[in-house]
C-alpha cells in the first residue's frame, strides 16, 4: 500500500492514510482539543490565515486546519480512495 495524499486546500496535502476523522472546529470540545494541540505544538494551520472551516485529526496527534469545507476534504478523500479501487 502506497502513500496516498489528499489536497486540504491551497496547494497543502495530507496523507490520507494517516487521517481519523474530519469534523467542523464550531464545538467546544474541538475548540479546546485546538488549543492544546497548540500548547503541545502539535497544531498544523493550513488556513493561510483564512477561517478554519475543517479540522483534521491523524494518528500522529497532529491537529491540522484547514480552510476547506469538511465535505469536500471528505468528498477528495472518498474520490481518491475509489480511484485506488480501479487500479
Amino acid at each position: 500500500m502506497g502513500i496516498k495524499l489528499i489536497n486540504i486546500g491551497f496547494g497543502n496535502i495530507v496523507s490520507a492514510n494517516r487521517i481519523i476523522s474530519i469534523v467542523s472546529p464550531e464545538s467546544a470540545p474541538i475548540k479546546r482539543m485546538i488549543q492544546e494541540a497548540r500548547d503541545r505544538h502539535m497544531l498544523i494551520d493550513a488556513t493561510y490565515g483564512r477561517r478554519t472551516r475543517a479540522v483534521i485529526l491523524t494518528d500522529s496527534d497532529h491537529v491540522i486546519l484547514s480552510a476547506v469545507q469538511p465535505e469536500t476534504v471528505a468528498q477528495r478523500l472518498t474520490s481518491n480512495k475509489e480511484d485506488d479501487q480501479d487500479e
